[in-house]
């Protein structure tokens, strides 16, 4: 148990070369074939079974690790290979995450939908068409709104779902994805490490990955974190203005370099246990994306134009309670960085 809290700028640990990273590289990219073997073989992008998920899953995950070693590790790799690969990995998990992302969005808006209506089902025979007449009364406005709100959401995000699909679909039968698999293929079995690199400590590049880690967590607002409520994160919810909302950027750049703290670990010692506060961290900020990408959903559909004012204000209320798990993320990872601060000291 004592590797699970590695410190990679412990100078007392035992170097660790680039070999280490040699071999961290060959096992992701041996197991990216094996996941398209198996995404091939249970009707690859085309599929909608179980099998076929978990293939895109692992093939994402493969992707992200190579391509976050690559990130992290670049002195030690050929400049010129590691630049060109590394955009090309992002480009496939960004593309592959994008059918999943849109179905587990629409599924979290509408449980919150059933959660704030009180309703005991959700009412599916209501259209973003029907009249107030067709909506059941159990719950007044709030239920006919939520109703409405959910066929509106059903419709905008099944479709986005749709698009993905087929652009993974195109994605996998395109030229530029099978240049992809081809270099991890020939990644399986020779990785191009500059000449000194089997003689180099990694630990201080996997230390500067946690310091950019540990100044970034430093510039977030944790004061206001640490509050249950923070009015500022309404105010431009449902603003005409679309663009990303403004507190949340740095909030997903922590959430990017502590993944890559956590792979950078990973290659130091393959097999390593996560760290169950890094783990704590990582979850609590990918509830943080994800709460704040369902409000923009929500605050998106709320600008569909001519949408009935009980609509509208479901939608309102839906963007507000998104906005407070938002809240209510930032506040465990402050709870789970502050502990993993003073554990480790």
């Amino acid at each position: 148990m004592a590797q699970q809290h590695l410190d990679p700028t412990d100078p007392t640990a035992e170097v660790v070369t680039g070999d280490a990273l040699a071999g961290y590289l060959r096992t992701h990219a041996t197991e990216f074939l094996r996941a398209l073997r198996l995404h091939r073989e249970t009707g690859g992008a085309t599929g909608s079974g179980e099998g076929s998920v978990d293939a895109a899953r692992a093939l994402r995950r493969s992707a992200r690790r190579i391509s976050g070693s690559l990130h992290t590790y670049r002195p030690l790799l050929d400049p010129a290979w590691s630049e060109s690969m590394r955009p090309e990995l992002a480009w496939l998990s960004g593309t592959l995450a994008l059918e999943h992302a849109y179905e587990a969005r629409l599924e979290r808006l509408l449980q919150a939908l059933h959660r704030l209506s009180g309703a005991a089902a959700f009412p599916e025979q209501v259209t973003v068409s029907a009249g107030p007449a067709a909506a059941p009364p159990e719950r007044g406005t709030l239920t006919v709104g939520a109703a409405k709100a959910g066929a509106l959401l059903d419709r905008q995000l099944t479709l986005a779902r749709t698009r993905a699909h087929s652009t993974a679909l195109q994605a996998l039968g395109s030229s530029r994805f099978h240049a992809v698999a081809d270099k991890v293929a020939v990644l399986a079995s020779e990785v191009p490490l500059t000449p000194t690199a089997t003689t180099t400590d990694l630990r201080p590049l996997a230390g500067a990955a946690r310091e950019r880690l540990t100044d970034a967590v430093t510039a977030l607002p944790l004061l206001t974190a640490g509050h249950p409520y923070n009015a500022e994160a309404l105010v431009h919810g449902l603003s005409p203005d679309p663009s990303p909302h403004p507190q949340d950027g740095p909030w997903h750049q922590v959430r990017l370099l502590l993944r890559l703290h956590r792979y950078a670990r990973e290659v130091l010692v393959p097999g390593t246990p996560v760290d169950v506060r890094l783990l704590a961290a990582g979850q609590a900020l990918n509830r943080h994306r994800d709460a704040s990408e369902a409000a923009a959903a929500a605050a998106q559909a709320a600008r569909t134009p001519r949408i009935a004012p009980a609509t509208a204000y479901a939608l309102g209320v839906l963007h507000a309670d998104q906005r407070h798990e938002v809240e209510a993320a930032r506040f465990a990872f402050q709870r789970a960085w502050q502990r993993e601060a003073v554990e480790t000291v």
